[in-house]
């Protein structure tokens, strides 16, 4: 795998990237690692209570860490979730006399990504399968710490009611990829995919320039649905990426109305807090904004929004049994067009239920 992509550069330039934040050397910090520790079990009960979903995986583990630590765990994740494509486009590349230009370029951009995310991200679900060589650090909740007391101080937040607030969030992912029997292995499967159909051919990078010419001409923003991975899919890449958009809309949508659902008598500041993050997330500009529409975040932020709508208009029409029928089993997930169009996917798995 070292012949593809410099890891170890893409460590430093990220943990460099992510910066040091005043508040890591704060007496509060010892705070955290208690409460996350609480939190993340009292939270995986009020999911379970809100939605009917309990890990199969055993009870659910916290870990509190900084930037750099953040950092370290998804270039791990990476590793394993690449490892496939890697491992096919290793030996080519590794012939090729640009290789070790390849590698340090590779590792510097995924350095740059992971430590500008490292500034923004709270809490993680960490979903791939566990490994045999290090399963205590898989199957982990994390939360970094110094943004947590960074929004607590700068927003005056009350501390445990938001610690709370977060850890419904990322456990609600944790009881939708593990207490659903076959969730993660299909969510993996659509990533597989992905992996397999990537061509290496320049001709359709220099394509996708070209039609991204086009919609900047036409006055649209050729990164505003995905970034650079939907800007080089090819047809059927972008299926794929339909249905993860679809998956991925839904499941963080049913995230947000979950964490809102199960605090809401434990958590009265949770208006303001989803009031803050959601400006927070838009507010985004010059370079950042680039970032994130470059990586696709700006898509990502998007499904927060219309996967809560589509649960909202799913309900009206037949309560949340309704909703229930998409965990039944992968046919029934909503695509990304039904998620904007969610009469479209009632008509579809529940036909006798359209108005």
């Amino acid at each position: 795998m070292s012949g593809t992509v410099d890891w170890a550069l893409a460590e430093r330039v990220a943990v460099r990237a992510a910066g040091r934040e005043p508040f890591a050397e704060s007496y509060h910090y010892a705070s955290l690692e208690p409460d996350f520790t609480e939190f993340t079990a009292r939270a995986e009960d009020l999911v379970e209570q809100a939605t009917g979903l309990r890990s199969l995986s055993g009870d659910a583990r916290g870990r509190v860490t900084d930037r750099a630590g953040w950092v370290r765990a998804n270039i791990a994740s990476f590793q394993r979730l690449l490892r496939p494509l890697i491992q096919r486009f290793g030996e080519r590349m590794a012939a090729s006399p640009f290789a070790p230009i390849t590698r340090t370029v590779a590792g510097a951009e995924v350095g740059v990504m992971l430590g500008w995310m490292s500034n923004r991200v709270l809490g993680q679900y960490d979903l791939l399968i566990i490994e045999e060589e290090a399963p205590h650090d898989q199957d982990i909740v994390y939360y970094v710490g110094p943004n947590v007391l960074a929004l607590e101080k700068m927003y005056a937040f009350p501390p445990r009611e938001f610690r709370l607030w977060i850890a419904l969030h990322e456990v609600t992912h944790r009881a939708q990829f593990t207490g659903i029997p076959w969730m993660r292995e299909h969510f993996l499967g659509l990533v597989e995919q992905m992996l397999e159909s990537v061509d290496p051919d320049p001709k359709r990078f220099l394509a996708a320039i070209d039609r991204a010419v086009g919609a900047v001409r036409r006055g649209e923003n050729p990164l505003s649905d995905g970034g650079v991975v939907a800007l080089v899919a090819s047809p059927e890449q972008r299926a794929v990426l339909d249905q993860l958009s679809g998956l991925m809309s839904l499941l963080e949508g049913h995230g947000d109305v979950t964490m809102d659902r199960a605090g809401a008598d434990l958590v009265p500041s949770a208006g303001r807090f989803s009031s803050v993050l959601r400006k927070r997330r838009q507010s985004a500009q010059g370079l950042a904004r680039l970032l994130q529409q470059l990586v696709g975040l700006e898509a990502k932020l998007a499904q927060y929004e219309q996967g809560e709508r589509f649960i909202e208009e799913v309900e009206r029409a037949g309560g949340p049994s309704l909703l229930e029928l998409a965990w039944e089993r992968p046919e029934n997930l909503p695509s990304i067009a039904e998620i904007r169009e969610p009469a479209t996917w009632i008509a579809r798995v529940a036909p006798a239920r359209v108005a």
